[in-house]
């Protein structure tokens, strides 16, 4: 059976082939450019989390486990979230919002109706949410972590984390609420 096209870049990137960086980077850095963006706001931050990042992958590449098609994006994207994370964590001005934050509580049964809204518009107000909120919100959703293992790798508590997400989709509610709002009445 022939070796995918994957599984070859893989094992060139293990005998730390130069040009087989270079395709993986070319090949995969905008989708990974995206994934840090979510967590980290700045355009010299992210490149610098992404920096750390491929630094890291050439590093471990060796322990990598192929397990099929996309094990190796998965891979990439999951050391991208552990290094945007590392990042949040040595940034001093991340934080939890607190409960004496207010907005209108928005309920299950009023999820924002999405259509007509580019996701290019959902994910800036994603990047508009204060750090708390985003971060959680992104791990939830995103990387489909529970509220346990959020609070694991954030070091908060579980219902810290269920109540930040909660949070976020209420904020994000009224964002979008308010951007249709503006919306209609430009009509």
């Amino acid at each position: 059976m022939e070796e995918s096209k994957e599984q070859m870049l893989i094992n060139r990137l293990r005998l730390k082939e130069e040009a087989a960086w270079k395709e993986l980077f070319v090949a995969h850095s905008r989708n990974l450019t995206y994934v840090c963006s979510r967590y980290i706001l700045g355009k010299d931050d992210v490149h610098d989390v992404l920096q750390n990042s491929f630094i890291k992958m050439f590093g471990s590449i060796d322990s990598f486990e192929y397990r099929g098609v996309g094990s190796l994006r998965a891979w990439m994207s999951r050391i991208v979230v552990n290094e945007s994370l590392s990042y949040i964590k040595r940034n001093s001005d991340f934080k939890l919002m607190t409960d004496d934050f207010e907005f209108p509580d928005v309920s299950d049964e009023e999820e924002p109706d999405l259509e007509e809204i580019s996701e290019l518009t959902i994910m800036k107000m994603v990047r508009s949410l204060p750090d708390g909120y985003r971060t959680v919100f992104n791990l939830f959703v995103f990387e489909q972590k529970s509220h346990k293992e959020i609070a694991g790798l954030l070091g908060i508590a579980e219902n810290s984390s269920a109540s930040q997400f909660h949070r976020a989709k209420g904020l994000l509610a009224q964002k979008i609420k308010e951007y249709k709002m503006v919306k209609k009445s430009a009509i």
